[in-house]
């Protein structure tokens, strides 16, 4: 499964770090960013968002339509 996690960042300007995981579950995904996180931003992060990311080589179909 594919996860986008959203790390904010900075004290004074906030930034934010995208990640993007490939992982079998929630868990491996978390695991697999912790590992992403760049030293020079551990001290200042303060908030992480992990959901799952959209596979964009998929088609999408309106289930509203045929």
């Amino acid at each position: 499964m594919n996860f986008q996690v959203t790390i904010r960042y900075g004290q004074k300007n906030q930034r934010y770090l995208t990640l993007a995981v490939e992982a079998m579950d929630l868990a491996s995904a978390l695991r697999l960013a912790a590992d992403g996180i760049p030293d020079r931003i551990l001290p200042e992060a303060d908030l992480v968002e992990i959901r799952h990311a959209p596979d964009f080589e998929k088609t999408f179909s309106d289930p509203g339509t045929s």
